[in-house]
Formats: C-alpha cells, sequence, structure tokens
C-alpha cells in the first residue's frame, strides 16, 4: 500500500478522462461519485452497503461533526474512519457552504465566521485555521480549503469580493494544513458564472498549489444551462495532472454532463435523500413510488438493475412498504438508487477507456426519453 496521494489519468475521449486517485487507503476510480455522509452515516445505508454499491469514497461534512459529536470526540475515538467504519478514502468539505446556508445566524468578517449552531444556539468561530484542524482531527484523507460561497443572486461585484476573500482563506489553508504525507488539500475555484473571475480564482489557486482543485459556486440556483456554461471553460483553467471535483452534483444527466467537460469527482445527497422520499432513479428516469399506480406492479425499479431491491422486491411492494411507513423502503431505495449511481460511473468510465463516450452518452440520454414505460 502506498504512503503517497496522487493521481494519474489513462485514458481521455475529448474533455473527458478516466484514470486513479491512489491514496494510503485505497484507489478512488475516477470520474468518481462520493456518495455524501454528512453525520458520519450514509442515511439508510451500512457502510458495507454503500461499498457493495462500488462506492470508492465517502463525503463527511465538517460543520455538522463539529457541532455533533465534535470532532476532538471523534479524535479521541479513533478517527472517523474507525467511529463510522468505513477503511477507505473520506473526504471532507470545509464547512463553508454550510455556515452560508445559516444566513441570519452567520456574522462573517475577514478573519472567518461566526455563527449560531442550528442545534442548540451555541456560538461557534469558524476560520481556515480551526476548518484545517478540524478536519486533521477526523482523520480526512482530502480536505478541503475553507472558502466563502456566496448565496444566489449576487451581483459580479459581491461574487468578486466572496472570490478574493475564498483566496486569501485558500493561502490561509494551505499554511494551516502544512506538511501531511498521505493527505491531500483541495483548493475551490469560485467567481460564479463570471469567466474572468473564474480565471482569477483558478490562477490564484494554481500559484497557491493544491493537491486536487474543486470547481465550487455551482449547482447553487443558477440552472443546468449556466452551470455547463461554467464547465465548458472552468475545468481547463485548472492543472490538468490534478483531480478536478464539481462540488454538490448532481442529477444523472448533471453527472454526465459535467464528465464531458472534464470532472474526475462529484458528490450529491440527491441519491439518498430522493430515496427516503420515495423517488427513484433509473435508467429510464426517476419512478416516483409512491403513486398509486406502482400498487399492483409486479415488475422491479428496473428490470436491468442487479441491486437488492430490483432482484427481490416488487414495485407493489416496495409502494406498499414506503405508504406503510416501513424504514425497509428508505433502506431499498437508497440502495437502488446509490447502486445505480455507481452503475453509472462504471459505464462512464468504461466509455471514455473505449473511446466511445459519444455513443454512450447518445443512448443514456435516449433510453431517458423513452420514460418508464409499462410492459407491453
Amino acid at each position: 500500500m502506498t504512503s503517497r496521494f496522487f493521481y494519474t489519468v489513462s485514458a481521455t475521449d475529448g474533455r473527458a478522462r478516466t484514470g486513479a486517485i491512489t491514496t494510503p487507503r485505497g484507489v478512488i476510480r475516477t470520474p468518481a461519485f462520493m456518495p455524501v455522509g454528512t453525520a458520519a452515516t450514509v442515511k439508510a445505508m451500512l457502510p458495507e452497503s454503500v461499498r457493495a454499491t462500488g462506492a470508492d469514497i465517502l463525503l463527511g461534512n465538517t460543520y455538522h461533526l463539529m457541532l455533533r459529536p465534535t470532532a476532538e470526540r471523534i479524535a479521541h475515538l479513533g478517527g472517523l474512519h474507525r467511529f463510522m467504519n468505513w477503511d477507505r478514502p473520506i473526504l471532507t468539505d470545509s464547512g463553508g457552504f454550510q455556515v452560508m446556508s445559516l444566513a441570519a445566524l452567520r456574522k462573517l468578517t475577514e478573519e472567518g465566521v461566526r455563527f449560531s449552531s442550528h442545534i442548540d444556539g451555541s456560538k461557534h468561530l469558524l476560520t481556515p485555521e480551526r476548518s484545517m484542524e478540524i478536519q486533521r482531527l477526523l482523520g480526512s484523507d482530502i480536505v478541503m480549503c475553507f472558502d466563502e460561497c456566496p448565496a444566489l443572486p449576487a451581483t459580479e461585484a459581491e461574487v468578486a469580493k466572496s472570490m478574493a476573500l475564498s483566496m486569501r482563506w485558500a493561502q490561509r489553508s494551505r499554511d494551516a494544513f502544512g506538511d501531511r504525507p498521505g493527505h491531500a488539500l483541495f483548493g475551490i475555484m469560485q467567481g460564479g458564472v463570471t469567466r474572468d473571475l473564474r480565471a482569477e480564482s483558478a490562477a490564484a489557486l494554481t500559484a497557491i498549489g493544491f493537491d486536487g482543485y474543486a470547481v465550487g459556486g455551482l449547482a447553487v440556483g443558477e440552472g443546468q444551462e449556466a452551470m455547463f456554461g461554467v464547465l465548458d471553460y472552468a475545468p481547463g483553467m485548472l492543472p490538468a495532472d490534478k483531480p478536478r471535483y464539481l462540488m454538490g452534483v448532481g442529477k444523472p444527466d448533471d453527472i454526465v454532463g459535467a464528465v464531458q467537460r472534464g470532472i474526475d469527482m462529484m458528490d450529491c445527497v440527491l441519491p439518498s435523500r430522493s430515496g427516503r422520499t420515495g423517488q427513484a432513479w433509473t435508467r429510464r428516469g426517476q419512478v416516483n413510488i409512491k403513486n398509486a399506480r406502482h400498487q399492483d406492479d409486479p415488475r422491479p425499479l428496473d428490470e436491468a438493475c442487479t441491486c437488492p431491491a430490483c432482484r427481490s422486491y416488487s414495485r407493489a411492494y416496495l409502494h406498499h412498504a414506503f405508504r406503510s411507513g416501513e424504514i425497509i423502503a428508505s433502506m431499498l431505495l437508497t440502495w437502488h438508487n446509490l447502486h445505480y449511481y455507481q452503475e453509472l460511473m462504471q459505464g462512464l468510465r468504461a466509455a471514455i477507456a473505449a473511446q466511445r463516450l459519444t455513443g454512450f452518452v447518445a443512448e443514456f440520454h435516449a433510453v431517458r426519453a423513452e420514460g418508464d414505460v409499462e410492459r407491453v
């Protein structure tokens, strides 16, 4: 097992690429989708079940873990990997996005962000230095620098000011992170939907030097067209020999479009959150298992899927379990969704390696356009 963190590209197809991020805790196949384990758990899933879907890495949340059970307690208990029984790589976000969402409960200064806990109202100060300390205590394999993600709508001047602050915080994050062999620190590009601001941010981050780079400030309400517009140029502004991570994305068609544009890593709560609300993602699009039309349907969610929900249970059963408030409904739908997402990533990796991404994407959209058709 290596003691280093490094990234290799094994094949490209257009701007898309496939390869591997090698870490002391295992290899992350790229492009990669990271299930979100906000509070040290992927909701409704056992860690071994998440791994069985094909996930190589999970995401944990600095903001939530610092409040409960606290990073210090997790460190005392052996670190986040042992605490949540996941022995493969973990990426932790910096807490910046969650703090942004607090709005009236926060005060932003050059030093950092003072905020009140949404749990008990306790007062906290989160700075680049404190974010690095928390992520070190957690034992994160990939650490995200502390940034400020402006809420939309925002003027270009507001986005420019926020981006400049994030770049100063990126330098402080780099200084506080120090030299930690086997662990990686990623910088986060900001700049909204303005190309010049994105270029300025990319140049600042590259000058500082990071182990990987994220495209932040997207998937915050700007819409897919605007997001893809930024992704048409933003990944190319970042170093080609480092992984590129699109934060908080997304729906399957968002993922496919992002991979086409050169993104290597993504995360989103959508597959697990959808599972808990009766939504299943399939090759043909979304299935709302709450709908009455499923109550007598003996078919699986997706006849081509090999997940436990599709192998052993009918739509009728899943409809019944969800309508009855049974926990197994959330478990099975979440397992299916995560399986589908990982199957999509495997398909993308194989298509890039075989130089047939264009055909794969065309088929992806054609099957979805057919919709959730009934058995003939």
